[in-house]
């Protein structure tokens, strides 16, 4: 009843672990609601940045005046000043495609030591349905916490579009869930304070299914167009007329579209989640796994294309200059995560050609110890230096590029995304 009454005061102090691409926009909504924050992250950049009033990540914002409602830290000793504990940590994929949750398990026992009773603690983190119970719940029944009385925990699954200029936290319905009933009613309260509707789930396993569901129909749906896109080529048909003609019809279709591979910290790996939870039943998930192939074969696909268009200039990859246009994973944002750029890189540097890229979101490349890529050029567009390559591949549709200037003045065109009708021979679609 205390902690009811402090949220509906706006008096209950929010802890937000993990100020990456959930959490930072956490932040900014409980902030700009009337809650203080207290956000907590390991990255000394980020921190250093927050305290100037400074965002590193382009599309959130935070007023000044909101700024004085923020206090960010390294340390773990001030979560027991906070009621609430939302966890917004990264949870990827180890090399053979397992979950790898090693960095939540670890702040789960670095904040052990300073919780106290009548907190409310909330994993947002995306994982296989059971991870709440098995890394929180166990973990405080040990401290002989009594959960739904002592101590309240919960799981409402990320909804994050980076991006998306329509939708964001405060309109985009927030699912939610808990331990126990009162539980549930606490997260769907604090939820409701920023959003403008909530679904509470009948339990924690359901929710943390739902946010993998929802992200293996995208997978798969992406995996589908992008098949289709292989065989369609091959036949000599447009792919992109075909899902405009499709999406004419007003039920039982929903336009997907072909690019070249999946990008973000979501669709890539959410999927292998369950695959591998999904073993645990005996069971094996084929149609998830199916579109996870396909869609990874996308990358090569491109170079293949593109070897397939030089070779009608007479010209190999080896030494050849090529341009590429955006390489963040989708439009309009500064996000490399997973992004198919990186791979497109490492093959056509592989196959020795000489790589540049063009994209205002990054004046330098980000250091990717994986890849190595520090040395490759940011290239301006315009008409001098798009004469100077023999192709331009458009791998990220950020809606600044100039696209007449690139068609007009490239030799040749790979166009990964649609944005060009194929109406001359220098542009392969």
């Amino acid at each position: 009843q205390i902690l009811k009454n402090k949220i509906k005061k706006k008096k209950s102090l929010i802890g937000i672990i993990g100020l990456g691409y959930v959490g930072l926009p956490l932040v900014s909504k409980f902030t700009s609601e009337g809650f203080k924050v207290i956000g907590f992250d390991n990255d000394n950049k980020k921190i250093n940045l927050l305290n100037k009033k400074k965002l590193y990540i382009d599309y959130i914002k935070i007023s000044k005046s909101n700024f004085k409602n923020l206090n960010v830290t390294k340390s773990f000793k001030y979560i027991n000043k906070v009621d609430i504990i939302i966890i917004c940590l990264p949870t990827p994929l180890n090399k053979n495609k397992s979950p790898d949750l090693d960095i939540i398990k670890k702040n789960i026992d670095e904040i052990i030591p300073y919780l106290k009773k009548g907190q409310l603690l909330i994993l947002e983190s995306t994982s296989y349905p059971g991870t709440t119970d098995e890394i929180i719940v166990k973990k405080l029944k040990n401290k002989a916490y009594s959960i739904g009385k002592d101590y309240f925990i919960g799981y409402s699954p990320e909804r994050e579009d980076p991006g998306n200029i329509e939708y964001s936290i405060s309109n985009i319905p927030k699912i939610v869930s808990g331990y126990s009933k009162k539980c549930r009613l606490l997260v769907d309260k604090i939820y409701k304070s920023i959003v403008r509707k909530t679904y509470i789930s009948k339990n924690l396993e359901t929710a943390e299914i739902t946010k993998l569901f929802e992200n293996i129909f995208r997978s798969i749906n992406i995996g589908l167009v992008n098949e289709l896109k292989i065989l369609t080529n091959r036949m000599n048909i447009d792919i992109f007329e075909i899902i405009k003609a499709a999406s004419t019809k007003p039920f039982g279709f929903m336009p997907f579209y072909p690019g070249p591979g999946l990008g973000g910290h979501c669709i890539p790996i959410d999927p292998f989640y369950l695959t591998w939870k999904a073993k645990e039943y005996n069971y094996n998930t084929k149609f998830i796994e199916l579109a996870g192939e396909i869609n990874s074969q996308m990358p090569a696909f491109v170079i293949e294309q593109l070897q397939n268009a030089l070779n009608l200039n007479s010209k190999f990859i080896k030494n050849s200059k090529i341009l590429l246009i955006g390489i963040s994973y989708k439009k309009n944002i500064d996000d490399i995560r997973e992004s198919p750029s990186l791979e497109i890189i490492d093959i056509l540097k592989k196959k020795e050609a000489n790589v540049f890229y063009s994209d205002k979101y990054f004046r330098s490349f980000p250091k990717t110890s994986k890849l190595g890529l520090q040395n490759i050029k940011n290239i301006k567009i315009d008409k001098k230096n798009l004469q100077k390559f023999d192709a331009v591949i458009i791998l990220t549709d950020h809606d600044y590029f100039d696209y007449g200037c690139i068609k007009k003045n490239s030799k040749l065109i790979i166009d990964t995304r649609g944005k060009y009708q194929i109406d001359n021979k220098k542009i392969f679609r």
